[in-house]
């Protein structure tokens, strides 16, 4: 079944779990100490680190605020954040690789906070980057946005879609179709599935009480990946630079909530340590 497929199939789908204001105070909780996460590895970016060092210091943060990393062991991730580096799409696996002058890294970090996820992710360049890479992070990032300015009670998650992916293609851009973002609270991945992609009024209609992620992932190139041998690291099919910005949402009575917003601002390109 197709991304849109399913999309289309959820909108017949009354399962969709709809949350309370205890829920968002939660929500809340748990996507300010993602962002502080987040927020704490800028200064750690730079040329000569490993992405395993990075992921130490996740981990490490983590059991320092009493949260748990969610996907270290989750259906058998080995680590306890995705590091995707250049032309990694997302699902990066932390390793020995160091990084160097000009690199672009996204980092994924998802905490369980008394049992509700917080999941962000953020572009870090590494050093000076290429002209290039700097209008890839700012159109990811603008991307995300106007998903976000989408979400509102009586929208749908075709509405999302469609403002990302006008957008992006407009700037000459690949969205990628076939990762999305989900549904999550008590559970790490659930319904909604939100194709950064669609049309108009197509998908779910979105409700008060709902809980997701936004997360487009944009290429410099062609929109398709393929999967390495690990099972994990998806890499554009091109080898065109790729970059991923994410926030968790609710929707509210009258827009949105975005729980994952950087106290100090540094959610947004261009972040340099």
């Amino acid at each position: 079944m197709s991304n849109l497929e399913i999309a289309r199939a959820q909108a017949r789908d009354n399962r969709i779990k709809l949350h309370g204001p205890e829920a968002f105070a939660s929500m809340a909780k748990a996507g300010r100490l993602v962002a502080e996460a987040l927020d704490m590895l800028v200064d750690h970016v730079e040329p000569g680190v490993s992405t395993e060092a990075l992921d130490d210091l996740v981990f490490a943060f983590a059991m320092s605020h009493g949260a748990i990393p969610a996907p270290l062991n989750y259906r058998g991730f080995p680590k306890s954040c995705c590091t995707s580096l250049n032309h990694v799409v997302c699902h990066g696996i932390p390793g020995s690789r160091t990084l160097r002058e000009g690199d672009i890294l996204n980092i994924d970090v998802t905490l369980i906070v008394d049992g509700w996820h917080g999941d962000s992710s953020r572009m870090y360049p590494v050093g000076k980057i290429s002209r290039a890479a700097e209008r890839l992070l700012e159109v990811t990032h603008k991307s995300l946005m106007l998903g976000i300015e989408a979400v509102k009670p009586g929208a749908t998650t075709g509405d999302i879609g469609h403002a990302i992916q006008t957008y992006a293609e407009a700037e000459r851009c690949g969205v990628v179709r076939d990762f999305c973002g989900h549904g999550l609270g008590r559970v790490f991945h659930d319904r909604p599935n939100i194709l950064h992609y669609g049309e108009p009024g197509e998908g779910l209609p979105l409700k008060p009480g709902m809980l997701f992620t936004i997360e487009p992932m944009i290429n410099l190139g062609k929109p398709h990946v393929k999967i390495l041998s690990d099972g994990w690291t998806a890499v554009t099919r091109d080898r065109s630079l790729s970059a991923q910005y994410e926030h968790t949402v609710g929707v509210t009575e009258t827009g949105c909530e975005i729980f994952t917003l950087s106290p100090k601002g540094l959610d947004r390109p261009p972040v340099r340590g």
